[in-house]
């Protein structure tokens, strides 16, 4: 079993905090007791926030302190309601014979993750937003001047360790918790927007898109709300996903920016043109239903579609 509905999102960590709660720990909880009643393998998808303001410089799986904030920082129901699952599994897995494996991914990156529809209300991935502003012409907007730093993970060399999890050769990850980061790919919020802004000066579509509008920032307060408390850093060890599966993440991040950028780019300039071709299907079918039988030049209907 590999339960994978959760909301991961900051932003409605703050604004829908009972429904984190309801769909992340209620609603799995559930799965997890029939996995314990059908005697069914779950590799259930922790998370890299159980680790909150660990101080800590890497967060070891079987040893770092899981520090969370105050009750009225709301932000930390997610990773409160992980944990505790993470805890109800691994008794499950000492008293009941569960067979567990629980994942931790560290910032995965690249294309599919999500849309730029997510971005628009505030409900995307770190690189997804200020993608969104770039292909917007709006300013990328920095949360508490974008210092705080993140390990960035290029989801194929995610994906492929959770494979490798899923396969589970000679039981080797039953019973264990791995981080899934890459600790080389270590930067700023606002390192990685400047990352961004010269692959997309770079890009070969550059054309197609607004004027690059600058950075705005802002107090993580005016833009989460006051129950909102930041993870200045978050480092993985990775020493179990080498010793049990033989992984290494090697793809450096400018690649995977890269990658997804141009995902997202053509993405946007493919709506784009949809957008455009209904537009024009719109104004040839008012000029027919007028009565015109004429042949329409859609280069001549262009201005009405900008």
């Amino acid at each position: 079993m590999f339960p994978l509905v959760a909301i991961a999102t900051p932003i409605e960590y703050t604004r829908n905090p009972l429904r984190v709660f309801e769909l992340d720990f209620e609603e799995n909880l559930r799965i997890v007791r029939y996995c314990v009643k059908y005697n069914k393998r779950i590799i259930f998808p922790s998370t890299s926030e159980v680790y909150g303001m660990c101080d800590e410089d890497e967060f070891d799986e079987s040893s770092s302190r899981l520090i969370l904030g105050p009750i009225q920082k709301q932000r930390w129901i997610y990773s409160c309601s992980k944990q505790l699952l993470d805890r109800v599994i691994w008794a499950y897995g000492r008293q009941k014979g569960l067979r567990f494996t629980l994942f931790r991914p560290f910032n995965w990156i690249g294309p599919k993750l999500d849309s730029l529809a997510s971005a628009r209300i505030g409900s995307s991935r770190a690189i997804t937003q200020p993608i969104l502003n770039l292909v917007e012409g709006t300013p990328i907007q920095l949360i508490d001047v974008g210092r705080q730093k993140r390990c960035f993970t290029d989801v194929s060399e995610g994906v492929e360790c959770l494979y490798r999890i899923i396969e589970n050769k000679d039981g080797l990850c039953d019973g264990q918790i791995i981080n899934i980061g890459n600790p080389e790919n270590e930067a700023s919020i606002r390192e990685l927007a400047e990352i961004l802004v010269k692959k997309f000066q770079e890009h070969p579509l550059r054309t197609k898109f607004p004027p690059f509008a600058g950075y705005r920032e802002l107090e993580s307060r005016a833009y989460y709300g006051e129950g909102f408390q930041d993870i200045q850093h978050r480092r993985p060890k990775i020493k179990n996903a080498r010793r049990l599966l033989n992984w290494h993440p090697i793809i450096e991040l400018d690649r995977s920016v890269e990658r997804t950028l141009d995902f997202f780019l053509r993405e946007a300039l493919g709506a784009q043109e949809e957008a455009y071709a209904e537009n024009v299907n719109i104004i040839q079918t008012q000029f027919v239903n007028q009565g015109i039988e004429d042949i329409i030049d859609i280069s001549d209907i262009s201005t009405k579609c900008e």
